[in-house]
């Protein structure tokens, strides 16, 4: 029987949808927390392959959800590119900034990121003998914008103020810019769909600071890159889009992208995404995360709303971001109880 997450994404409506987490591998859990403080820091995870497989593993042992996404992170495709990238503890991530077109051009050709990702295949490919036989395997990266502001700033920032003022001052190299990891962005999902993965998703975190025709231009322009020259190479795959906090952008955003499924976040009502945007085909999330600190009565019953209120169409069970360290992993069963009955 073909896995739950495959009928949805091929718009099948299911009677009980299937159930994911967005950073399901995570600091919430005591066994996350253990493996973490094995390899010592955060990059040294991501490029393990046997401890990356094995956070990978953990979430799907506890909870038995649909699908375990590759444990990796969005800014692995940007070091393999050139840039230098560590983690502060406590702050996240940093970056050797990219903010004139020499140090655009300093970078390495997309065709160099093979080698420093090759242990991320390697991941891929444990993951595709070892994963439970009816989960499906998701591989991931960041879209080319999301990418961008953490490249140009060097880091995380709260408004993207900072590529948002390359993209006014020289558009020429931050276009040149989002070219280079559109590209790379189509050989990094090809390369993991050819180590095992069998549905790949694109993570646009900050989309919704993107307006008018910068929303165009760059955010749905290169999903629509990514995603044509991904099906063009592996006919068929499955791909979900999540254009963060895209609002009313969220509409056509498949239809124009190709995307066979398009996440949202909580910032928009279940109901109102049933009804604009679930009509084009799969819709994933979208529970509050926060519901998964604080738990109680108001945790099932969103659960049930969320669930409820996506019935008519095919629909992935999700959060409308990713789950926090603070949650409390006994919410996550009770979550999963709630949908599944």
């Amino acid at each position: 029987m073909t896995k739950t997450i495959l009928r949805a994404l091929a718009g099948e409506t299911l009677p009980v949808p299937p159930i994911w987490m967005m950073r399901q591998a995570g600091r919430y859990l005591p066994e996350y927390r253990a493996m973490r403080a094995k390899a010592g820091d955060f990059l040294s995870l991501c490029y393990t392959p046997d401890l990356a497989a094995e956070v990978t593993l953990q979430p799907i042992r506890r909870y038995g959800f649909d699908a375990a996404i590759l444990f990796a992170d969005i800014l692995l495709l940007p070091q393999a590119l050139g840039a230098d990238l560590w983690f502060v503890t406590g702050e996240g991530p940093r970056l050797s900034t990219i903010t004139t077109a020499a140090e655009l051009a300093a970078l390495k050709p997309k065709d160099a990121i093979h080698e420093t990702l090759a242990p991320v295949y390697e991941t891929v490919r444990i993951l595709a003998q070892e994963l439970p036989k009816d989960t499906t395997l998701i591989g991931f990266a960041g879209a080319p914008w999301t990418v961008a502001t953490y490249m140009i700033a060097g880091r995380g920032t709260p408004d993207q103020g900072p590529a948002h003022a390359l993209k006014a001052a020289d558009r020429t190299t931050f276009a040149a810019l989002i070219d280079l990891l559109t590209e790379a962005t189509i050989d990094y999902l090809s390369a993991q769909v050819e180590a095992g993965a069998e549905v790949v998703k694109l993570f646009d975190s900050w989309a919704g600071s993107l307006k008018g025709a910068d929303f165009d231009d760059f955010a749905l322009k290169p999903a629509k890159r990514i995603i044509e020259g991904l099906k063009a190479r592996h006919p068929g795959l499955p791909v979900i889009a999540f254009p963060r906090e895209a609002g009313e952008r969220y509409v056509g955003f498949a239809k124009v992208t190709g995307a066979d499924c398009v996440a949202i976040d909580n910032s928009v009502s279940a109901e109102w995404a049933a009804a604009n945007v679930q009509r084009d085909g799969c819709v994933q999330g979208n529970l509050d995360p926060s519901l998964l600190v604080t738990g109680g009565d108001k945790l099932i019953a969103e659960t049930r709303r969320v669930r409820e209120a996506f019935a008519n169409g095919p629909h992935i069970f999700n959060l409308g971001h990713g789950i926090t360290p603070e949650a409390d992993p006994e919410n996550v069963a009770r979550m999963i109880a709630a949908i599944r009955g």
